[in-house]
């Protein structure tokens, strides 16, 4: 008698849209994915890269238990073995050479997945290192200063109210592509719509002509790290032109003229030498945000990801409060989650170069190193030098600045044990994987995007399969793990209870509480018992009662910010013009390079080519199509070029996350495709100095022919 078929209703966790999804089952066979259409936040949508949930689920490269290397080969092992060969040898790289001797890395996906955030803790306690890398610094740390800073809190981030936005100017960001990026927004072809249905408009500011810019009402080309002086300028158009209006955030705001002040050397005729954009186009930026009711200023990775990223999502904060933008409907505004609601007295502040890098001396943020520093501490001997590595679900030699450099410096390693599902790029060096359950075998709940969500609401993820036998959740691996090199070191550290019962506890905390005096008294049961997601209403003016900065006010001038403002200043324009300027590019089908191994999501067309302007094709002597060496400060590739009007002149795309043809990686399907990693050009000293987040894009590269 066959299997019954089920129905499984969850959100999708491949990326921060977090879609609803419909799930059909039978037995341990998925037999359809769809797009849940009563999910109250996604409404239907559903992205290829959902239903490619069952390709990591079936993936035969996938592992499932511990594997050991022996030689050049993989033999697996029991947990057991596995955990106390760890603890010895963690422990005794420390004994021999200190504490901060082993660091950890985190990479993206552990965001997507609630154990690895509840759980973690557990053995960074047991191994007591202060050193702690994250792809933070890769993406998203401009960001979280800047709330810091200005909201004190780091993950105070405000997000466009879209469902009522009137008019959007989208810099840097491509949520057509990435479903929204600090701005969790399924249904984003939708929501876009929306703005014009409304009578309203979107423009976006790129030096790519982007998925996003072909269906917007406006796309400007600007020069690659030069968004700095465009969104100066527009601050010295709002107070040159008196279009300064502070609404209800007028009594909070310290600092007002010192921004006035810093924004007078900037004008928009300068800004226009160094972006390529028309000075007048910029005043009429300005003059828009200013006059709209729910307009919003909205800037991602090309902004956050170059060398004045904290300085443009500071820029990009200012004109925001300065035009009445924030706090205000269809303007930014914080989101109220179930969970993880930020109020002041809420833990996990953040803190600012509390400790600097041994090498080169960048900032700590709220524990963290940057990683562009990671694979210098590695290879500079000495006192504090990293001989010993824990990753967690990362990838840092394709997804790190100059990864050849981090490559060789994996390889020197005493001892790495990863947390991970695949024998990859930076895993293959491991001495131990640690291999947790796939997303459809455990429970979920979305801590992080429900936080950066343009419409309340709470959904919790029921496991759609039963783990295979001898298999552990990645919070029951911290947990071990954690115990056993505790027990190591003769120390106690007591494990965490399941991630479910944290949530419930900080459910019963949140603003929909009975504690809180909320008609919902939400519980996680209560959760529960809405398996298509829980509808708890539209974002709302809440930032003055929430401030956590200690006097309850938004100080808009910080001394790094000067500091940048003297360097931006202070730059002279320099131009080779045999040198163009190197952009990364993101694609609907693509987040983490594991997802590269996928079948669904590499099919197609091949995505992962250079773009090259036509002119600049010509000007080189290059034919499209043809095979091209790219070469940068750190490293030299070779790839097929494409001629695409896509790119502004001076401007070549490469993306992200390619490059599997290496020995040692056991990727079957990735190792089919072509394609290179853009990060063996980028650069680990190209770095945002007020943060130390790397600066992935505006890499000066030369193209040559291959045969030159």
């Amino acid at each position: 008698m066959p299997a019954e078929i089920k129905t499984h209703y969850r959100a999708c966790n491949l990326c921060e849209a977090i879609c609803g999804l419909e799930i059909k089952t039978q037995g341990d066979q998925v037999l359809s994915i769809k797009g849940d259409k009563k999910d109250p936040l996604s409404r239907g949508y559903i992205c290829p890269k959902g239903t490619a949930m069952e390709d990591i689920y079936t993936d035969p490269d996938r592992l499932k238990r511990p594997v050991k290397r022996q030689g050049d080969s993989w033999v697996e092992i029991s947990w057991e073995q596995a955990y106390a060969e760890i603890a010895d040898k963690l422990v005794s790289v420390q004994e021999q050479h200190g504490q901060n001797a082993v660091a950890f890395y985190a990479g993206n996906p552990n965001v997507h997945n609630y154990g690895s955030m509840t759980h973690a803790s557990v053995l960074r306690k047991a191994v007591q290192s202060k050193i702690h890398f994250s792809a933070t610094s890769l993406d998203q740390l401009p960001h979280h200063l800047t709330s810091y800073s200005l909201y004190g809190h780091q993950s105070l981030i405000p997000v466009p109210d879209i469902d009522h936005t009137n008019y959007m100017l989208i810099i840097g960001g491509n949520p057509l592509a990435s479903n929204g990026s600090i701005m969790t927004s399924p249904d984003i072809p939708k929501r876009l719509k929306g703005i014009q249905q409304r009578g309203g408009r979107f423009i976006v500011i790129d030096p790519r002509r982007t998925e996003t810019a072909e269906i917007a009402d406006q796309h400007l080309f600007i020069r690659p790290g030069t968004d700095a002086w465009l969104l100066m300028a527009m601050l010295n158009t709002l107070f040159a032109e008196d279009l300064i209006n502070t609404g209800h955030l007028t009594d909070l705001l310290v600092g007002t003229d010192e921004v006035r002040s810093a924004c007078a050397a900037f004008s928009p005729e300068l800004a226009e030498q160094r972006t390529g954009v028309g000075a007048e186009q910029i005043r009429q930026l300005a003059r828009d945000m200013a006059s709209t009711e729910g307009a919003v200023c909205y800037g991602r990775m090309g902004v956050s990801v170059q060398v004045y990223g904290t300085l443009c999502q500071w820029a990009i904060q200012m004109i925001n409060i300065l035009t009445n933008s924030l706090d205000v409907r269809g303007g930014m505004m914080a989101s109220s989650p179930a969970f993880g609601f930020i109020k002041p007295g809420e833990s996990g502040a953040g803190h600012f170069a509390a400790f600097h890098s041994r090498v080169s001396g960048l900032p700590e943020f709220a524990g963290e190193l940057p990683v562009t520093v990671m694979a210098e501490e590695m290879l500079t001997e000495g006192e504090g030098q990293i001989r010993g590595l824990i990753t967690t679900a990362g990838n840092p030699v394709l997804s790190a600045p100059n990864g050849n450099y981090m490559d060789q410096a994996l390889a020197g390693l005493d001892f790495m044990v990863c947390i991970d599902i695949y024998i990859n790029e930076t895993t293959q060096h491991a001495d131990i994987i640690l291999p947790p359950t796939s997303a459809l075998e455990h429970d979920h709940y979305d801590l992080a995007f429900h936080r950066l969500a343009v419409h309340n609401t709470a959904r919790f993820n029921e496991a759609v399969f039963e783990p295979a036998e001898g298999t552990r959740h990645d919070w029951e691996i911290f947990n071990e793990l954690g115990l056993a090199v505790a027990a190591r070191k003769g120390m106690e550290v007591k494990p965490l209870p399941s991630p479910d019962k944290l949530i419930d506890r900080g459910i019963q905390r949140g603003p929909y509480s009975a504690a809180a005096g909320h008609e919902l008294e939400l519980t996680l049961d209560k959760i529960k018992q809405h398996p298509h997601g829980l509808d708890i209403g539209p974002l709302q003016p809440s930032l003055p009662e929430r401030l956590c900065t200690s006097d309850g006010k938004i100080r808009l001038m910080a001394d790094y910010i000067v500091e940048d403002l003297a360097r931006l200043g202070d730059e002279k324009q320099e131009t080779d013009k045999d040198e163009l300027l190197l952009i990364g590019r993101r694609h609907i089908r693509s987040n983490n390079s594991w997802m590269h191994n996928s079948h669904r999501l590499v099919k197609g067309k091949p995505r992962w080519q250079l773009l090259m302007h036509p002119d600049d094709m010509a000007a080189h002597q290059l034919q499209d199509q043809s095979q091209v060496r790219i070469r940068s400060r750190v490293g030299e590739v070779q790839t097929q070029v494409l001629a695409s009007d896509e790119v502004m002149p001076g401007v070549v795309s490469l993306p992200h996350g390619w490059g599997h043809k290496r020995q040692g990686v056991a990727l079957n399907i990735a190792a089919e495709q072509g394609g290179v990693s853009c990060n063996d050009l980028t650069d680990d000293k190209l770095v945002d100095r007020a943060s130390g987040n790397s600066a992935l894009n505006g890499v000066p590269v030369k193209v040559f022919a291959v045969h030159a």
